[in-house]
């Protein structure tokens, strides 16, 4: 068996696997974020020991026939980001239940964008935009807002390194891949920066273990020691494997608290709106835009509606019409990492004849909307890297959906009907974790390639086909869109 651990903003999930591609149990905990968007490390830890204990429990109650959790072969572990973790201890055995505790500092999530006031120098230095919600510029304000802070860390971690850490005392980052560079740093980076390079660890690369568990971490979880550890990357980066996107042209949407639109390409697309990095399977880049706040959009909408269910929310939109009387909603409740940097929500259109139906049905409309936005972008960075070679075409005809809210039917329709592509439900709705079994499978050796694994794993569940009789209604729609989002 393989254990998947995926440290998402709002949920911590963990799955055991077989290396058939099966998935034996999924196990979950919700994580409270606070409002400035800092969550303590220790809450990631008690969930990992809280999910062991259930999935332990279901294997010796033989709910599941599939062994004993000691059976486990390897653990492998994304995360979300760009979250820091200062860390202020080195670790030895004596202090491994503290990192139970208040020990460390809270980490800073990527919704974290404080740091916006050194985001312009990061970005000079680097050559070329970096985001306030980017380690980098976190770093620097934390040296410059919180110099205290600063000087007693040890180290600063990722999301997912951070519980490699914990499990195998070995400190390391995660460069994902190619075309990161801007985002990271090197010795000349920060010596530019005046940051000291002790407090950055070596990179590794997904799929490079952190090192093996360590004995009173297997005790403490109930799994067996000298197991490795394997870095699955960026959560970003274990979805594509885990949404089959392993060829060019394909595309996938993961959804969650904020979606992240994936596209596969054979070159690296330069385009100051988008990110283009290194795709896990060579020799493809994959050309991604985000959205920061589309499940949390919709989370903030039940407050506001007083709907405490997303089903209820859901059942509240469909009684509205295609189209939501008009209302348009632009999802940017965050700003943008990418494609529209301080981009402001907007609501349009609102009059005493729209309901709460049509409010709650434009947040989901808008979400569409938004997805459109970032491949219209991307088609047209596409063809102007092509410009003088008219054979190549960008051509997507269908989009994979994963991830929290891949398993809604309502909002998959919507996707399809503005996107106009067709939209695949896959079986397993979290890829980052079946993202993460193929990439424990491919390090065991059990498969030759990821490609070839992402295939024996990736099953399509349901297809949603464009309603063309919404085409028009939508096409004009996301023109006022476009004007809205100009200003």
């Amino acid at each position: 068996m393989l254990l998947t651990v995926d440290i998402g903003t709002t949920n911590f999930k963990t799955a055991l696997w077989d290396f058939d591609g099966n998935r034996l149990a999924f196990v979950s905990r919700t994580l409270s974020v606070s409002d400035n968007f800092e969550i303590n490390p220790s809450v990631w830890l008690i969930a990992f020991d809280e999910c062991c204990n259930e999935l332990r429990g279901l294997l010796e109650t033989h709910t599941l026939k599939a062994g004993n959790l000691k059976d486990v072969k390897a653990i492998v572990i994304s995360g979300n980001g760009p979250t820091l973790v200062p860390v202020f201890n080195e670790y030895h055995e004596n202090n491994f239940l503290n990192y139970f505790s208040l020990c460390d500092s809270k980490a800073r999530l990527w919704l974290d964008r404080r740091a916006v006031k050194y985001q312009d120098e990061i970005s000079e230095v680097m050559g070329g935009y970096v985001d306030a919600s980017f380690f980098l510029p976190k770093i620097f304000y934390i040296k410059h807002e919180e110099n205290k802070l600063y000087n007693k860390t040890k180290f600063f971690l990722g999301c997912p390194e951070y519980l490699g850490f914990v499990l195998t005392g070995k400190a390391y980052n995660v460069f994902p891949s190619a075309g990161f560079d801007r985002w990271f740093w090197n010795e000349s980076v920060l010596d530019k920066l005046n940051l000291s390079t002790s407090k950055f660890p070596l990179f590794i690369k997904p799929g490079d273990q952190f090192g093996m568990l360590l004995p009173f971490a297997a005790q403490k979880f109930g799994l067996t020691q000298e197991i490795p550890v394997i870095s699955g990357g960026p959560d970003f980066y274990a979805s594509l494997l885990g949404s089959g996107v392993t060829e060019q042209g394909q595309v996938c949407d993961r959804t969650g608290s904020s979606d992240g639109v994936n596209l596969c390409t054979l070159d690296k697309i330069k385009d100051k709106n988008l990110m283009s990095y290194g795709h896990p399977v060579k020799p493809f880049w994959n050309l991604s835009g985000f959205i920061n706040t589309t499940g949390k959009a919709i989370d903030w909408a039940c407050d506001l509606l007083g709907v405490k269910k997303f089903d209820d929310f859901i059942a509240l939109a469909k009684n509205s019409k295609s189209g939501s009387g008009g209302v348009l909603f632009l999802p940017y409740l965050a700003g943008e990492r990418t494609l529209h940097g301080e981009t402001s929500a907007v609501w349009s259109a609102l009059t005493l004849g729209k309901g709460r139906s049509e409010i709650a049905n434009s947040v989901l409309e808008g979400i569409g909307f938004a997805i459109k936005d970032v491949l219209s972008v991307m088609e047209k960075a596409f063809s102007k890297e092509h410009k003088h070679n008219m054979q190549t075409e960008f051509t997507v005809t269908n989009m994979r959906v994963t991830g929290g809210l891949a398993a809604c039917p309502y909002l998959n329709q919507i996707k399809a009907d503005i996107t106009g592509l067709e939209i695949l439900e896959g079986v397993h709705k979290e890829a980052e974790l079946l993202g993460l079994a193929i990439i424990g499978s491919c390090s065991l050796g059990k498969f030759n390639s990821y490609p070839e694994a992402s295939s024996a794993f990736y099953r399509i569940e349901k297809r949603y086909e464009p309603n063309p009789d919404n085409k028009k209604l939508y096409d004009d729609m996301f023109s006022e869109y476009l004007s809205l989002k100009r200003g």
